[in-house]
């Protein structure tokens, strides 16, 4: 229920902010086809250094996002997402006259700051309409729209691959991303009002992280959000390596990256219509339950043919593991932030960098121990999604028990 009137319609609302918080995935998605070429252009030795394109967005995204959701509580939603979409633009400035990798980095590292602007402020934006299961459902919706993006970005940058070169690439970011700017607005109204309004100040910081991290239903399932995202993002970070060196998929790769894909954004739409019957919790202990077991199995098949099995293994593998994964993002965010509507810019910025945080040196692990197999990547999901699923007992309320499976309140 929202409360208050808006000119935005649910479709257009749930579409917008879907945008906002995609402009990192397409960030990361659309270029993955391209890290190989740009590797060769900047005179990059090392292919698993490439990864460090990837890497350099989140750790920037991982810093904004800290600073956005304060920002926004004091100047409002709408002009925090203006700062963040004007640096993303000067990042995508820099990657585009890039001549070498630290150039490059650079420009990822500013993208990634500016992203987090319209991702983590979309996340409080959301929070001022909706609340509860309510709030879990748009943001299965916005997860939706965000899922689409990875799903053709990556034919996307082959197109212009092919037509132009990777340059191309961080133009079309540029030109996106004015384009989003200027729809939100001129569409989009301010959901925080002048009077609840806070000066910025360090004290004000303090006091809304140290809230969000001595409750225990935030903080627990902000860790858990970050272990699981880490398994994530080794996938993203060796995803080009894996489909195109490892099985030779070639121009085939935005193709099965794409199919992966479909299958968090399936997942995700899908539990906008469950979470209201089942409630977050039960799905999310039967996601990271079967990710964790399916992960450990396949780790054992795969060992048993030298890390490669057959690629029609790995991409039911991927979209069985994949399709949890979309049942995780949407709820854990919102139970994350479920205890923390009163101080919904602070209490996004929290769980957005320190999830992110924890997904950084995780999925960068995994992503360097690359070797020409998939081993790293599903011994990490299987690995991490045990981790997960003893933090997500500790936020619902049980730390010794398998992943509890009811809805019933968790303790603060």
């Amino acid at each position: 229920m929202t409360p208050h009137t808006s000119k935005v319609s649910f479709v257009e609302f749930v579409t917008l902010m879907g945008l906002m918080t995609a402009m990192t995935a397409l960030s990361v998605d659309a270029a993955l086809p391209a890290l190989g070429e740009i590797g060769h252009a900047l005179n990059i030795s090392d292919s698993n250094d490439n990864q460090l394109i990837i890497s350099l967005l989140f750790a920037g995204m991982a810093i904004g996002q800290i600073i956005y959701g304060p920002l926004s509580d004091t100047v409002g939603r709408k002009s925090s997402i203006y700062i963040g979409i004007f640096i993303f633009i000067i990042g995508c400035l820099f990657s585009i006259f890039s001549t070498d990798l630290p150039t490059m980095l650079v420009g990822r590292f500013l993208q990634g700051l500016g992203a987090a602007g319209p991702r983590i402020v979309s996340m409080a934006l959301i929070r001022d309409r909706y609340e509860g299961r309510e709030m879990a459902r748009v943001m299965s919706f916005v997860m939706t729209v965000f899922i689409f993006v990875p799903a053709v970005a990556p034919a996307f940058g082959e197109a212009l691959l092919f037509l132009w070169n990777w340059e191309a690439i961080f133009i079309s970011f540029l030109i996106i991303a004015i384009l989003a700017l200027a729809w939100f607005a001129l569409r989009q109204e301010e959901t925080l009002p002048r009077s609840a309004r806070v000066p910025f100040s360090l004290r004000h910081i303090y006091k809304g992280v140290k809230e969000t991290c001595l409750n225990r239903t935030a903080f627990g399932y902000t860790i858990a959000t970050g272990i699981i995202f880490g398994a994530f993002l080794g996938y993203l970070s060796s995803a080009q390596q894996i489909f195109q060196d490892a099985y030779k998929t070639g121009d085939a790769f935005a193709l099965y990256f794409g199919l992966l894909s479909i299958a968090i954004g399936l997942a995700s739409f899908l539990n906008a219509r469950l979470v209201l019957r089942h409630g977050m919790r039960k799905i999310s202990g039967y996601a990271i339950n079967t990710i964790t077991i399916v992960s450990a199995f396949f780790f054992i098949y795969a060992f048993t043919l030298n890390g490669l099995p057959p690629f029609y293994s790995f991409i039911l593998y991927g979209l069985v593991t994949f399709f949890c994964m979309g049942l995780l993002f949407g709820n854990l965010n919102a139970m994350a932030m479920e205890p923390l509507g009163h101080i919904a810019g602070v209490g996004a910025a929290v769980v957005g960098s320190l999830s992110t945080f924890i997904s950084i040196p995780l999925g960068v692990l995994i992503g360097r121990l690359y070797d020409g197999n998939i081993l790293p990547l599903v011994a990490g999901f299987a690995v991490l999604g045990l981790f997960a699923g003893f933090v997500f007992n500790y936020a619902s309320g049980s730390t010794m028990q398998p992943v509890q499976l009811d809805d019933e309140s968790s303790s603060n």
